[in-house]
């Protein structure tokens, strides 16, 4: 018997979307709002919703955090660690996007948004800090407190 689309089980894992925003000679971070990891820096993203693809998913988080209309370019790796996220077993996708339209700011759950071109101590949530490693977006290590330059 199958389980109809509006009825995710209780042991189902949630699938998220995480993008690497090209920007301004770096790349675009928001400072969490909310619990889980509230007040670390994050890549944009967030789950995808029932009858949406994970591309579209991408494109719309992307916009409602920080403004910016993205093109998706490149797939960057799937993240699925049962403990990714302290809240419960997720699923992420991470792409690569550029922006083609908007101005750049914090919106939805984010605290903040910056373009970040250079990071040595970024306290990152979840596994980002893995999957800017994975996209080759900065060459130091991504652990520690603070940002080396930013706007």
């Amino acid at each position: 018997m199958s389980t109809p689309l509006n009825r995710v089980p209780a042991n189902s894992r949630a699938v998220c979307v995480d993008i690497i925003i090209r920007h301004q000679g770096g790349i675009v971070l928001i400072k969490r709002g909310h619990e889980p990891f509230a007040g670390f820096w994050a890549l944009p993203g967030g789950f995808v919703d029932q009858g949406e693809t994970v591309e579209q998913a991408a494109v719309r988080e992307a916009e409602e955090e920080t403004g910016l209309r993205v093109r998706l370019d490149r797939l960057v790796g799937i993240y699925s660690h049962p403990e990714r996220d302290p809240h419960r077993h997720t699923i992420a996708i991470c792409y690569t996007a550029e922006v083609i339209s908007g101005e750049l700011q914090s919106g939805d759950d984010a605290a903040d948004a910056r373009v970040v071109r250079q990071m040595e101590e970024a306290r990152m949530a979840f596994d980002h800090a893995e999957m800017c490693a994975d996209a080759g977006v900065f060459a130091s290590t991504l652990e520690g407190e603070g940002f080396a330059d930013h706007d």
